[in-house]
């Protein structure tokens, strides 16, 4: 518990705001002003601080780059037409967050901590949160450990931060996909449903494979037999069959999507079909084959929806319908956006203003 919240602020006196083009804005390559950090030390958390964005100093024998002992969450906040700032679920980051400290055995980070610093934050560099559409203010609150020890166990110090960066579309276009069933992303028992850094890391490689096949993301299956579906790169995965929607049931190898958890929320309020299953790559190739695989899209923070082009499975690429013929996801997407940018009432009470 945290009585107060004493957030000392360094301003950044040498802003980059002005050398912006707001109107093209590459993702993930241009941070804000200030950043927020806090250590904990000595069994609590303490010195809060926001202060210029710039490098950290980090001992060479730092536990977090020799057992990657690091987690992130990744949330954004939207400008309003009317100038308000808009926060999509971060309680539900909040808690995914301390899920993922939980699995990693690193220390809970507070309520009063995390949505304290988050709104200051953003409250403080509020002119980097963009106004024009499609665009938003990309979040991420991260922690990792900071002992100098290179034997191996949980480290005792850490350092939670807070950067954030404005952002446009993480895909210009529809993706092209792979089904994975060679590697493994995640493992029964594991960390996949932990935000952990190195279940990333143990990503790229098979990714890059798919690359230079030109596939944009892989669609991972599980690591047993590599018979069902359970994630497509950064994002959850969907699939419209017919009139249902169908998404693979969470287990402890696939991540609590809030991206995922919003499009099901929303379309059984709309009244459609909706499963939580297991979902084989048989039935998937059957589906491509026959027709019946209406849609097939991502679901996720950085791209809110990605739909799937074309699906590529035993060296064959199989191809859905345009985006144009697509009614499920383009108004779902439509309807996230309307809910977050506070054009539609918000009927779910998601958004946290600042």
């Amino acid at each position: 518990m945290i009585e107060t919240l004493d957030i000392q602020i360094t301003e950044n006196l040498d802003s980059q705001f002005s050398d912006v083009d707001f109107d093209n804005i590459a993702f993930a390559r241009i941070y804000s002003d200030h950043m927020f950090m806090a250590d904990y030390q000595e069994n609590e958390w303490q010195d809060f601080r926001i202060l210029p964005y710039g490098y950290l100093r980090l001992s060479p024998a730092n536990t977090t780059i020799h057992y990657g002992q690091s987690i992130f969450e990744g949330l954004k906040a939207y400008r309003s037409a009317s100038g308000e700032i808009r926060i999509f679920r971060p309680t539900d980051n909040f808690n995914r967050m301390n899920r993922s400290a939980a699995r990693m055995c690193m220390p809970d980070i507070p309520e009063e901590l995390f949505m304290g610093a988050l709104e200051e934050l953003i409250r403080f560099d509020s002119r980097w949160v963009p106004d024009r559409p499609g665009t938003a203010l990309y979040i991420r609150p991260f922690m990792f450990a900071t002992d100098e020890y290179i034997g191996i166990r949980p480290s005792s110090n850490y350092k939670f931060m807070i950067i954030t960066c404005p952002v446009g579309a993480y895909y210009s276009a529809p993706v092209k996909v792979k089904i994975e069933t060679e590697f493994t992303r995640a493992a029964r028992g594991g960390t996949g449903a932990a935000k952990a850094a190195g279940n990333y890391a143990g990503s790229l490689y098979p990714a890059k494979l798919a690359q230079d096949q030109g596939y944009h993301q892989l669609v991972w299956t599980d690591g047993t037999e590599h018979k069902y579906i359970e994630e497509s790169g950064t994002m959850n995965i969907m699939f419209v069959i017919g009139d249902t929607l169908v998404t693979p049931a969470l287990s402890d190898s696939i991540l609590a999507g809030i991206t995922r958890d919003s499009v099901l929320t929303i379309a059984r309020d709309w009244g459609m079909n909706v499963e939580e299953r297991q979902v084989s790559v048989e039935e998937i190739a059957s589906a491509l084959k026959d027709g019946t695989l209406k849609e097939a899209f991502g679901a996720g923070t950085a791209a809110t929806i990605a739909n799937i082009e074309l699906i590529g499975y035993e060296g064959q690429d199989y191809y859905l319908p345009p985006v144009e013929e697509r009614e499920f996801s383009r108004r779902m997407l439509q309807e996230l956006d309307d809910i977050k940018t506070g054009v539609i009432e918000d009927r779910f009470n998601w958004i946290h203003t600042v």
